[in-house]
């Protein structure tokens, strides 16, 4: 939509309003309906900041928000959406249903809004597609793929087992990682407030004694002064930095690539993040080609769940392959992502005509796989953390105890 400034003439008296119309034509014959008075000139504006205004106002007051939607609950409400549909219920029942029985704001104010939707004769999918955010692209074209096939029940109910699937397994992650992430916590809390109250006390001390303070004690000191003086600095700097970092992740497609990239090399996170990414890909890959989905299409709906932007690059590879009239072998040999092995079972499958069963095979390896990194990330993180706090207590008993052995000796 497009603005429009009316400057117009009533009882000898000009007046201004602004239309947003798609068209100039329509701005005056809109103005001209509404009978204010007699048009002196009509030019397109910028959006006003009033408009602005208003749209960042309905959006901060509005249950829907711009990110991902509780999976736990969608998935509750795809899986009661499946069953009624299957029951032979007319869409619009079903998902009337579903606001009843939904209690999350965000979901129950989209499900509303896509209930209107179809109210008025639009296609289910393309109601999802206006929360492709919220929902996922993997959503819309599952629902989409549903439509066009007469399967939309099944297709719902797969979309629930995927994002089921994908849930537990972020979930597994972050019981995973609980336990060491909670140690690095209370450690670098513990380091804080020793550098904070306690370093200064000796430092004081030893000042006082006329000590010459040792290199490890020199060091204490020094990053003392560096969080007493520039501590709120340092942490206002991270935050821009994260923050900047962000938007530049986000906006350029060629940081993001390098950044994910790099991901994948770092210790245990490369590990845990190539694993979960070709564990969700070659999963959701499988059901779909199971289902009687092409698979064309079945590699792009397993492409758009994927969050590594460098994985996902390489896995356009394997649909590009396949658009080009190769096989599915010489695609993901082309990606360069899978192992020897898996290429062998695949090119096996492909050319006995036993693509499902090797597919549910693969499937089987990479959730094994997951589950092994997933069971050995503590014992993974605890030569780092034993060093990290080896660390911690050298440096704080060389800090401390030098300097006083050092005034031991002077004074004997």
């Amino acid at each position: 939509m497009k603005f429009f400034e009316i400057f117009y003439r009533h009882s000898r008296k000009k007046s201004k309003i602004v239309l947003s119309t798609a068209t100039k034509l329509d701005a005056m014959k809109e103005f001209q309906n509404m009978q204010l008075g007699i048009i002196i000139s009509v030019k397109e504006i910028n959006e006003p900041f009033s408009v602005k205004f208003k749209k960042i106002q309905d959006s901060f007051n509005s249950p829907i928000k711009n990110k991902r939607v509780n999976t736990e609950n969608y998935v509750s409400a795809l899986n009661q959406l499946a069953i009624m549909l299957d029951a032979g219920m007319p869409i619009n029942i079903c998902l009337s249903e579903c606001v009843k029985s939904t209690e999350d704001a965000m979901l129950k104010a989209m499900l509303e809004n896509i209930y209107r939707d179809v109210e008025e004769g639009r296609g289910l999918s393309d109601s999802f597609r206006v929360y492709a955010r919220q929902l996922g692209n993997l959503s819309v074209s599952m629902i989409d793929l549903g439509e066009q096939t007469g399967t939309l029940a099944e297709s719902i109910a797969k979309l629930a087992d995927i994002l089921q699937n994908i849930h537990d397994n972020r979930v597994k992650l972050k019981k995973a990682t609980r336990y060491p992430v909670m140690t690095m916590t209370a450690m670098a809390i513990a380091f804080t407030v020793v550098i904070t109250f306690v370093v200064p006390q000796f430092a004081s001390i030893f000042n006082q004694m006329g000590a010459d303070l040792p290199l490890p004690t020199r060091i204490l000191i020094w990053i003392e002064e560096a969080i007493s003086t520039y501590g709120i600095y340092i942490l206002l700097s991270a935050i821009i930095f994260v923050v900047v970092f962000n938007k530049i992740y986000n906006s350029s497609e060629s940081v993001a690539l390098k950044t994910d990239k790099y991901m994948l090399s770092i210790y245990i996170v490369g590990t845990v993040t190539k694993y979960a990414m070709l564990g969700r890909f070659i999963y959701i890959f499988n059901i779909l080609v199971k289902a009687g989905i092409p698979i064309i299409d079945s590699l792009r709906a397993a492409i758009d769940i994927v969050d590594n932007k460098y994985m996902k690059l390489q896995f356009e590879k394997i649909r590009n392959a396949i658009e080009d009239g190769k096989s599915l072998y010489t695609g993901f040999l082309e990606s360069d992502m899978f192992n020897s092995m898996i290429l062998q079972m695949l090119k096996a499958g492909e050319d006995s005509g036993g693509l499902n069963k090797m597919l549910d095979k693969i499937t089987i390896y990479y959730s094994k796989k997951y589950d092994d990194v997933i069971d050995n990330v503590s014992t993974m993180i605890e030569p780092v953390m034993i060093g990290a706090i080896a660390g911690f207590v050298l440096v704080l008993a060389l800090g401390i105890f030098l300097p006083m052995w050092s005034m031991a000796d002077s004074m004997m």
